[in-house]
């Protein structure tokens, strides 16, 4: 083989792990974009429940589907939960930061999102949280 091609074959590899990589995790702690549980069907279910902060609803449409499903265990978590929602749809990623690392959800939509990593530092993770 020679330099050229295995030089091609690692840039090839790279760019596919990256990409595949962006499309698995697009979709966690951004509302706007459907996971691989997405059906209508439960979307609207999720929706409603949300609306009449129903967290029974909302425990039974979760159940086994990732970190909030863990860590929201009561009402009272649940309507901060909703609440952080509402500001992540109004792009408020400020406020629904504060309830995230609140709740413990960890970075959330700052991950990726912040260039600069000023989500990281203001999170307290990552090697910029000092």
């Amino acid at each position: 083989m020679t330099k050229k091609t295995i030089g091609l074959g690692i840039a090839t590899i790279t760019v596919a792990g990256a990409l595949a990589a962006g499309s698995v995790s697009a979709y966690r702690g951004d509302p706007n974009v459907k996971g691989p549980n997405y059906t209508p069907e439960r979307h609207e279910a999720m929706l409603k429940a949300f609306e009449n902060k129903d967290f029974n609803a909302w425990k039974e449409l979760k159940q086994g589907h990732g970190r909030p499903a863990e860590v929201i265990d009561n009402q009272e978590k649940f309507e901060r939960f909703v609440e952080m929602r509402q500001y992540m749809l109004e792009g408020k990623e400020d406020e629904a930061a504060k309830i995230r690392a609140e709740l413990g959800l960890g970075q959330g939509m700052t991950q990726g999102y912040n260039k600069d990593h000023a989500g990281q530092k203001m999170m307290g993770h990552g090697p910029y949280a000092k």
